[in-house]
């Protein structure tokens, strides 16, 4: 049978290396003692000294040696415990061990600032969290709710006792952890119906994974912006009654003053046919203006269908016979949209744009180029360019005698629903502006 031998512990193997560095001295030291004309006495009392200083010296090696090493064992496990204020004494730079207690006290100075810096952010997350008013959800990967704040406790009207640990189909909150990440939710919550906007995302903690989920109730914000919107409205609508209003209220009276006298003027015909003709005028620009306002109101959802961009600008490009519109043209591609509405769009830009270059002259250019997702279509013109951008989308701001106001809100509006976007800004290389119509790809 195989022996099996035991291997020496570090500090035995020092014990016994200092040992066998001594050894050599030892042997020729007892040897000469025992081999020299000295009485029995003084041979036995030598050879206990001899042997006695050189076990003692070994030990005090092995101990050099070994309790150092404790003494860091002993700083380690503390900081595994997260026991930071443990210091080693006296640490100095002038000497290999002396380095190396030194690096581990600044160890743990770093780790036990880090710690400090944790403890805070932690707390200050807990206190931000706490005091927000928005509901903030934590599930693990098994749909167990481990963190909830204070807003989701009123959310769901229990306290965090009663519902941290319990699964999400027990709570009635399994359809937040699939489907969109990102949507609106029709929930009555205890005690609180209305919209809500839900956010859900992952993070990973103890390396599995976890749900974050966010809920924030956008019924105020809904009505907040509601109530924005009817008092522009109404707004709008006052000035625009009261524009035409006033003038035909004082016509009328002026109107009914002259009817009233019994002796009246050689020309009250003429005034009478004159007024009339005014409270028609205005009478006509209020009906426009509501039918302007009922075509922003009613405009339907977009009927995507594929379409060729070259023929349908060729299309609106043909309709414009003011003044001539170069085709500046781009990639033979085709877009998914509502054909009938981006004409439109393009009807409207392309009139701006003549309507500008009447006043300076110059041309009107349309072209497009294909990006990754998206499909960028230009109008670009050598007009005056744009005076007051900031109004430009603003509903019934027009700079035109006999303008709207109508025209490019509605054309965003158009764009929007397609989901893309319509900018118009002055040109940067010379007079004039562009508009630019971006559509997804």
């Amino acid at each position: 049978m195989a022996k099996s031998y035991r291997r020496f512990s570090h500090d035995e193997s020092v014990f016994a290396t200092a040992l066998l560095a001594g050894l050599p001295g030892v042997v020729v030291s007892l040897a000469l003692l025992w081999t020299g004309d000295f009485t029995p006495k003084v041979q036995w009392t030598l050879t206990l000294i001899v042997a006695g200083s050189w076990l003692g010296f070994a030990g005090a090696v092995k101990s050099r040696v070994v309790r150092p090493l404790q003494t860091m064992a002993n700083l380690l496990s503390a900081l595994r415990e997260g026991d930071f204020s443990v210091r080693a004494r006296g640490a100095r730079r002038d000497e290999p061990l002396g380095d190396v207690m030194t690096e581990i006290n600044t160890l743990s100075r770093t780790l036990q600032e880090q710690r400090l810096g944790a403890l805070e952010a932690t707390a200050l997350l807990r206190t931000v969290m706490e005091e927000i008013d928005v509901a903030i959800f934590a599930f693990d990967q098994d749909g167990a709710l481990r963190l909830a704040n204070h807003s989701a406790q009123i959310l769901l009207d229990k306290p965090a006792e009663r519902i941290l640990g319990r699964n999400a189909r027990e709570l009635g909150l399994e359809e937040w952890l699939n489907g969109d990440p990102a949507r609106v939710l029709s929930t009555s919550f205890p005690g609180h119906p209305g919209r809500w906007g839900m956010r859900r995302s992952l993070f990973r903690e103890g390396g599995r994974p976890h749900h974050l989920i966010v809920i924030a109730d956008l019924s105020r914000a809904l009505r907040e912006e509601e109530t924005k919107a009817w008092q522009r409205l109404v707004r709008v609508l006052g000035h625009e009654l009261n524009n035409s209003l006033a003038p035909i209220k004082s016509i009328a009276g002026s109107l009914g003053a002259i009817l009233k006298h019994a002796q009246r003027p050689a020309d009250w015909e003429t005034d009478m046919r004159a007024g009339l003709e005014i409270i028609e005028t205005r009478a006509d620009g209020l009906s426009r203006f509501m039918q302007a306002y009922a075509r922003l109101a009613k405009l339907p959802q977009p009927n995507l269908a594929p379409c060729s961009l070259l023929a349908l600008v060729h299309r609106v490009v043909a309709l414009e016979l003011r003044h001539p519109v170069h085709v500046v043209g781009g990639p033979a591609i085709q877009v998914a949209c509502d054909a009938a509405q981006i004409e439109q769009v393009l009807i409207n830009l392309i009139k701006n744009a003549v309507d500008a270059v009447s006043e300076t002259g110059g041309g009107v250019r349309i072209a497009w180029t294909k990006q990754s997702h998206r499909v960028e279509l230009t109008v670009e013109d050598d007009g005056p360019g744009v005076a007051n951008a900031s109004n430009l989308f603003v509903p019934f701001f027009t700079t035109k005698p006999s303008g709207s106001g109508i025209g490019l809100v509605l054309c965003r509006q158009i764009a929007e629903n397609h989901g893309g976007t319509l900018t118009l800004a002055n040109r940067s290389d010379a007079p004039g502006s562009v508009a630019t119509l971006r559509l997804p790809a």
